[in-house]
């Protein structure tokens, strides 16, 4: 099954229990959020990737020049293992692991949460790739992709247990847009992928052919 139609049921599925104020409260966050322009001001292709060196879920530190070293490098920005879209992305892209390896590339997604919380989501995922973690969403500034959540959607998240000060480690509410890059060992963007309507990812089938 196309990841696509995996997060279209579960959007239907859930969309069909959220009572309808909230829905229509997500839907002026959206609009808000793709008003903003940021997926405009975000790294495109061509762009140079910043370096980083974030905390891994198993111990230790991953420097993105360090992988670019061995081949290229495929990064997935995820907003934590709350997020069920985010999930859903994340076990799709541990099924083509070996074919992205296969093919000479690294693979990390990075969220905001704290090392426990992307400890959490990789046994919960049974991920074998390297999951970092971005406290105070530096690197997600850095390519232009990270954002304040509205002020209205803040006490439904908590609500529903969601509440991104505790799941981050710090004040604020701020998210990744999900974005998928494919870097290339010369540290240029080859593919970029930012859509401010997180139920949206990049196809899996897509980043192989860009590889």
């Amino acid at each position: 099954m196309l990841l696509k139609a995996e997060l279209d049921a579960f959007r239907s599925e859930f969309m069909a229990q959220v009572p309808p104020e909230i829905r229509e409260g997500m839907v002026r966050a959206d609009m808000e959020l793709a008003a903003s322009g940021i997926a405009q001001r975000a790294l495109k292709a061509g762009d140079r990737a910043p370096d980083f060196n974030l905390p891994e879920a198993r111990g230790g530190y991953v420097r993105l020049k360090d992988l670019l070293a061995t081949g290229a490098v495929v990064l997935s920005f995820y907003r934590g293992g709350w997020c069920p879209y985010c999930n859903l992305e994340l076990r799709a892209l541990q099924h083509v692991l070996p074919e992205i390896t296969g093919l000479g590339a690294k693979l990390v997604a990075v969220s905001p949460q704290t090392p426990d919380e992307s400890l959490s989501t990789t046994e919960k995922n049974a991920l074998s790739f390297s999951v970092l973690s971005d406290i105070g969403s530096t690197i997600a500034k850095a390519f232009g992709i990270a954002y304040d959540l509205a002020e209205e959607l803040r006490p439904v998240y908590a609500r529903y247990g969601h509440a991104l000060p505790e799941k981050n480690g710090d004040d604020s509410w701020v998210l990744p847009i999900p974005a998928t890059y494919v870097i290339d060992t010369d540290g240029r963007v080859a593919l970029a992928f930012v859509d401010v309507h997180y139920r949206n990812r990049l196809e899996p089938a897509e980043i192989l052919t860009a590889l």
